[in-house]
């Protein structure tokens, strides 16, 4: 049971995820307004919309800490391809930068999934659009978690000095923090997408922090292993 209990957030998120997304399809679901969309949870997603209105500068600071967690996580690919070259062969790359693009993968597959079979759509038209874009999950609000959080559980395998582990999780922090606030103060997300998208980054960073406890559990059986033969 112990074993199983890190599993345990994973799933519960991802239940949590599908009860919100199958009563954003079926509970109090109205027009929005915009074009001929149509949004579920209406009366909370509109209250928080009319409670935030619209901000385009929130919208372009978190568009800049989106870039940000993109290059924080470009640093891991970026050690994975070099550990690669040098190691010459994939099974000697860092188990957990193997699992971190187990990740990215998921998380990209998950992205097209839901841009493919739309939940609901922005409560505004974007400059340069002409139909309202899909919005559920919000994306921005997953790259954010997702990849500034794994960082941020990886860097003390690969970061020694504790000021600068210190500094560079709280960075990682910041990033989370600033984009998910942002991205609702923007007023260009409904409530519930920022929501589902803080869930299911619960969901997907849980797992990721299970598989890398299964991992080092794995490694450390096998050292205790070798030290019970050699000895």
């Amino acid at each position: 049971m112990k074993n199983k209990s890190k599993y345990v957030l994973p799933a519960t998120s991802f239940l949590l995820f599908l009860i919100l997304t199958v009563l954003l399809k079926t509970a109090d679901v109205a027009k929005t307004g915009v074009g001929d969309t149509e949004i579920g949870l209406y009366h909370l997603n509109f209250a928080a919309k009319e409670f935030f209105g619209t901000n385009t500068a929130w919208y372009k600071i978190t568009e800049i800490t989106g870039i940000l967690s993109i290059a924080a996580g470009g640093v891991f690919a970026l050690l994975g391809a070099y550990q690669l070259i040098k190691r010459k062969s994939l099974f000697k790359v860092d188990t957990e930068i193997l699992i971190l693009g187990g990740l990215y993968i998921l998380t990209g597959f998950i992205y097209v999934i839901f841009e493919k079979a739309v939940i609901n759509f922005r409560p505004i038209i974007m400059e340069g659009e002409v139909a309202p874009e899909a919005s559920f999950p919000s994306s921005h609000t997953v790259l954010a978690v997702v990849v500034a959080g794994s960082v941020y559980l990886l860097l003390p395998k690969y970061i020694k000095k504790k000021t600068v582990l210190y500094v560079l999780k709280a960075l990682c922090a910041a990033l989370i923090v600033i984009t998910v606030a942002g991205r609702l103060l923007s007023g260009v997300h409904w409530l519930t997408d920022i929501l589902g998208g803080v869930i299911l980054s619960v969901c997907l960073l849980s797992l990721f922090g299970a598989l890398i406890k299964e991992k080092d559990k794995v490694k450390d059986n096998e050292n205790l292993r070798s030290i019970s033969e050699n000895g």
